[in-house]
């Protein structure tokens, strides 16, 4: 096991934590949103800590490492990521039964995501493992369906500004997520082809991009709608 990627994402996750705190604390109309990403970095962290200490870090039959602290990570992260993909799209009317509703699915599917990626590491034959995997794909594209069809359509309903910072948000996050299910199948828990340091290297460059890029990115873009919107409300 290469530890240096583990510690290299401990140290990167701690220092974005504050920075991403630091550099929103004081912008009231999306500070709520910069303290979801902080805590996403927080939990990154611990997550790359525990990994890097060797806790929770199973070694299969047949050599593989599988990282449990990497699922428990994603299992948490990744629905505050997309809570607050929910809350642009409806962000003008505020909580709802039909925000609730959608929060429960859009969540429900990425756990499933998550926990059947994880099952799919730990089986022993390769048809099982195929099977898991094309299943977390399914629960994957549940979440992709409702991020870019009737999410998409309310974010559109709302204000124009509201409409461009959401869309802007799900295309860099989509095109980050679509990576990751590739780097696992062609990793140590799917089809071997690159080593465990090549794929610990892989999911932490994605980890960044996601997590520590896009809370800067999302935080810009969410920025300028607010100002935009205020602007106009100002002319109007």
């Amino acid at each position: 096991m290469d530890n240096v990627p583990l510690i290299a994402g401990f140290t990167i996750m701690s220092l974005s934590t504050l920075l991403i705190y630091i550099s929103g604390r004081k912008k009231t109309p999306i500070k709520n949103h910069v303290m979801m990403h902080a805590m996403v970095t927080f939990i990154a962290a611990t997550a790359y800590l525990a990994m890097a200490l060797g806790v929770g870090n199973y070694l299969s039959t047949d050599g593989t490492i599988v990282y449990f602290a990497r699922y428990i990570d994603w299992s948490v992260t990744t629905p505050i990521l997309l809570a607050g993909l929910v809350m642009i799209a409806f962000h003008e009317y505020g909580p709802s039964s039909q925000m609730n509703g959608y929060l429960t699915a859009i969540i429900g599917l990425d756990v499933i995501m998550v926990v059947t990626g994880l099952l799919s590491s730990l089986a022993d034959t390769p048809l099982v493992k195929t099977i898991w995997f094309v299943w977390s794909c399914v629960a994957f594209l549940g979440v992709l369906f409702l991020l870019w069809r009737p999410l998409r359509k309310i974010a559109a309903t709302r204000a124009l500004t509201t409409a461009g910072g959401y869309y802007k948000n799900i295309t860099l996050l989509t095109l980050v997520w679509l990576i990751y299910p590739i780097v696992f199948l062609v990793g140590p828990e799917g089809l071997h082809i690159i080593s465990d340091s090549a794929s610990v290297w892989s999911f932490l460059v994605l980890d960044v991009i996601a997590k520590v890029f896009y809370a800067f990115y999302a935080a810009r873009v969410l920025s300028k709608s607010f100002q935009t919107s205020t602007l106009d409300t100002t002319v109007v």
